[in-house]
């Protein structure tokens, strides 16, 4: 799954609009837009959300889930829990 803080942020460390994303994932602008403003977990069509996950890996984004380690390295953010930035 992908949030839609992720996929602003994917967006953000390759340096591309919603217009390019759109572009790589074959979807349209205002499926890229619905997806962005969702809270949360992005919802969709299950087909979009692989299409956009699979373009963001094959452009060298790395998507970590929650808790979960990041084996390959080089450069990356994350956002640390709630309980832990206090």
């Amino acid at each position: 799954m992908i949030t839609a803080a992720q996929m602003r942020a994917a967006r953000a460390l390759l340096g591309i609009d919603q217009k390019t994303l759109a572009e790589l994932s074959g979807l349209s602008i205002p499926t890229i837009q619905r997806m962005e403003s969702s809270s949360g977990n992005v919802r969709g069509v299950v087909e979009s959300l692989t299409r956009v996950i699979t373009a963001l890996e094959l452009a060298g984004i790395e998507l970590i889930g929650e808790g979960t380690a990041s084996p390959a390295g080089g450069r990356g953010v994350r956002l640390k829990s709630s309980s832990t930035t206090s």
